[in-house]
């Protein structure tokens, strides 16, 4: 029931970022990543992804609310 594959999982914490995951999947998740070595990665990857686009998006809002150079 709770048991999935590194790529099921993959896919769910992708999904995860556009919307929220149902208790059954989040709770799949949970223990998948206590389990498995290289998944834990890939989530800390997609939150590196996250904050750097974060960021991105905010030097570009400044950069794009600033006066123009004479």
């Amino acid at each position: 029931m709770f048991e999935r594959s590194c790529k099921e999982v993959t896919r769910l914490v992708l999904a995860g970022e556009d919307q929220r995951l149902g208790l059954v999947d989040r709770l799949a998740v949970r223990l998948h990543l206590r389990a498995c070595k290289a998944c834990p990665r890939f989530v800390e990857q997609v939150a590196f992804m996250r904050l750097a686009m974060r960021r991105w998006r905010a030097y570009r809002e400044s950069d794009e609310a600033a006066p123009p150079a004479t």
